[in-house]
């Protein structure tokens, strides 16, 4: 079951023009679609579903910077900075609140990461701080705990998944973006080797730009207009408890559980960096490109075939414009949830802090996270077809960074200066021979 999300009212007229079309009203595409409108530029944001129905409702809330991979820093450096004003910017309500962040070690050579990551750290001015066993219990004092310490970042933050997206777009319509959902984009139209329209479900909308953010959907787009995007999917469980005490006002990630104190006083609870990958044909298609992170996550990735290695066997890879597109039939992505892992996080939970005992589950979720072999998004005009930009593949880092990467798409499709050095994000890397592999920090 998919957790509730803030409703927008989409608009009821489609463009026949716009200056640029945003697909995709995840976290990324409606920041995308807010800073291109104060842009001035004429915005339509086209979703098959609703806005934030998918993964950007489904995570778990960390707006972070700590832990990131290098190539990120700046961009999410820069994120934190808007996330600190959103609410004021905006005129609403996306729940984020500067709290701190805090992952447990379970191991010396955890520590050992995390003092190599300090150092780092240190080279943005960031107040990231390695604990000891005896800072962790300063810090967590009801804790039982014989974990050896944590990295911890107190600028770090967390927002509300359900209302960050939806308040994003509210504000972008205000700026006179069109908001439509239950709009797929079908494909593209081009002209003299350009993006020149978008055709949707409901009718064609002239542009002259296009930027997809179609989170896990993105490959299969791409792959209709002849585009190669190595991208896989992972499922995230998660669940909400009761209301409890506060033992952390942040994130905490231990190796036995992953919490978020919310604004309601409950908790979003995940089995720590624990996930499912179902093997389907893209698994095999992408094989070479994903070893490196296969084998730097297998400890964490439970392998699964089933049947949806039948379902996208059978999926349409070609589809013209004028019929139904596999995004029409599936609207949201609504993967069910692993409550035996889930059950056994909250168990941990429940014993390593005794004072949230008596914590109940109010819901189940699951989401599907989209994956890049980097684990770090693309974030890149797409040379092959002039005028579309690519912001996909946020490889479970996506609800944080989501407003750095939006604003740097606006510059992007606008003409503008970016904010940061946009070359760590290219789309080139991927088949130029770079090696492709999460980063070791």
């Amino acid at each position: 079951m998919s957790p509730p999300v803030d409703p927008v009212t989409p608009n009821e007229t489609l463009p026949k023009e716009v200056d640029v079309v945003v697909i995709g009203a995840g976290i990324v595409g409606v920041s995308a679609a807010w800073f291109l409108t104060k842009r001035g530029l004429r915005v339509a944001l086209c979703e098959k579903g609703v806005v934030g129905g998918e993964q950007s409702s489904r995570n778990w809330g960390y707006c972070r910077q700590q832990g990131r991979d290098p190539k990120e820093l700046p961009l999410i450096i820069e994120s934190m900075r808007i996330w600190r004003g959103i609410d004021a910017e905006i005129g609403a309500e996306t729940g984020f609140v500067q709290t701190g962040v805090i992952y447990v070690a379970k191991s010396d050579k955890d520590m050992a990461s995390y003092e190599k990551w300090q150092s780092l750290s240190g080279q943005y001015q960031l107040d990231t701080k390695v604990l000891n066993r005896q800072g962790l219990s300063d810090l967590l004092p009801k804790l039982e705990s014989d974990w050896p310490g944590a990295l911890w970042t107190p600028s770090d933050g967390r927002a509300e998944p359900s209302r960050a997206a939806p308040a994003i777009a509210k504000a972008a319509q205000r700026e006179g973006a069109a908001i439509l959902t239950g709009c797929a984009v079908r494909g593209l139209e081009t002209s003299g080797g350009k993006v020149s329209a978008v055709v949707t479900e409901k009718g064609r909308i002239n542009c002259g730009a296009v930027v997809l953010a179609g989170g896990a959907w993105s490959s299969l787009f791409l792959r209709r207009h002849g585009v190669e995007f190595p991208q896989l999917k992972v499922r995230s469980s998660v669940m909400r408890t009761t209301e409890g005490p506060e033992v952390t006002p942040g994130g905490l990630s231990t190796p036995e559980f992953s919490i978020r104190r919310r604004n309601d006083g409950k908790y979003t609870l995940s089995r720590g960096f624990h996930s499912t990958f179902h093997l389907v044909p893209d698994a095999f298609r992408w094989f070479g490109k994903f070893w490196n992170a296969f084998l730097a996550e297998r400890g964490s990735v439970k392998l699964r075939l089933d049947g949806a290695f039948l379902r996208e066997l059978r999926e349409d890879k070609e589809w013209a414009l004028d019929s139904e597109s596999p995004f029409e039939r599936n609207r949201v992505l609504d993967p069910p949830a692993d409550r035996r892992i889930l059950d056994a996080g909250l168990a941990d939970l429940r014993r390593r802090f005794p004072v949230l005992a008596d914590l109940q589950v109010e819901e189940y979720w699951a989401g599907m996270i989209d994956v890049t072999p980097d684990a770090v998004p693309c974030i890149a005009p797409i040379e092959a077809m002039p005028g579309l930009v690519l912001a996909s593949g946020f490889s479970g880092h996506g609800f944080g960074i989501g407003p750095g990467a939006g604003k740097l798409v606006s510059e992007m499709v606008s003409g503008a200066p970016t904010c940061v050095d946009p070359a760590p994000f290219a789309y080139q890397r991927f088949f130029d021979g770079s090696r492709l592999a999460p980063a070791e920090v």
